[in-house]
Order: structure tokens, then C-alpha cells, then sequence
């Protein structure tokens, strides 16, 4: 497994990554492709957003999106591992070196209708914080209802 950050150079990699992303989760969002085929993407990276690719033997599996928004808070904004990976611990030890390369305060959220992942990272954060986070729904004003963790990373 390797984590690398998202530039120039593998750009196009992160955002061909993103359409299988906007694919799997438009189920749920009920987004459409352009006449091209190609999702609008709620996140771009730039500014206080940083990207990251996860690879399995050279070959990209997985990407994030994490916010910095004021100082010392994060947010995962996009976080994705292709389906034929999943199930092997790659997706947990990824948002686990993210939360520990980001000291501070932490949340995730979920879109309603996600609950395999709402179950994922209530164990995710669970196991990296000692079972040390809130949890909370509300509705939030681009996404609707979301389930939302917090935590913080020491």
C-alpha cells in the first residue's frame, strides 16, 4: 500500500478515480452525467482541500479529498476505495494515515442512504480514537441528512 498526495503529475488519475466515486454513490444523490458522460464533482481540490491516491501495487485504488478549514480542523470530504478492493483493511489503514498526519479536530460526515458507510467509519474512527468521538444526524444544507462523526487526533 502507498499514499501519495495528489499534484500535476497524477491529477488526472485522482479525477478519472472521482467518476467511478460519483458513479457508485449517484444511487444515492440521484446525479446524472453530462452528455459526455462525465460527473460534476462536489469537490475540487485546491486551496484548503488536499487530494490523495491510495495504490495497491502500483496500480490507484483509492483516492481522498480533506479539508482544512480553519486551524487545526479537518473534514474528509471525498473518500473512495474501488469495490474489488474493499474487504482488505486497505481502506481503514488509509483514513487511519490520514487522521495521523493531521493533528486536530476531526469530522466525517454520510449521505442518508449510506449506511455500509456510516458502519465503516464508526469502526474506522472507533479503532484509531479509542472510541473517543461524537456522533450526530442533522441536515445539512447541500447533502440533507447526514450522519456525522467528530473526533480529534493527538
Amino acid at each position: 500500500m502507498n499514499i501519495v498526495s495528489v499534484d500535476s503529475s497524477n491529477k488526472h488519475i485522482y479525477l478519472n478515480l472521482c467518476q467511478s466515486y460519483e458513479g457508485e454513490f449517484s444511487a444515492l444523490t440521484e446525479k446524472l452525467p453530462d452528455s459526455d458522460g462525465v460527473f460534476k464533482l462536489d469537490t475540487t481540490l485546491g486551496d484548503n482541500i488536499e487530494g490523495f491516491l491510495l495504490y495497491e501495487k502500483e496500480i490507484p485504488i483509492g483516492l481522498a479529498a480533506v479539508r482544512k478549514s480553519i486551524e487545526d480542523f479537518f473534514e474528509v470530504c471525498e473518500f473512495y476505495v474501488i469495490p474489488s478492493c474493499r474487504k482488505k483493511d486497505l481502506g481503514r489503514k488509509f483514513a487511519h494515515h490520514l487522521f495521523s498526519i493531521f493533528k486536530g479536530k476531526w469530522q466525517v460526515k454520510q449521505i442518508e442512504g449510506a449506511e455500509y458507510a456510516t458502519t465503516f467509519w464508526r469502526k474506522v474512527i472507533g479503532e484509531f480514537s479509542s472510541w473517543e468521538f461524537d456522533e450526530d444526524v442533522y441536515v445539512d444544507s447541500y447533502w440533507g441528512k447526514v450522519t456525522r462523526q467528530r473526533f480529534t487526533s493527538l
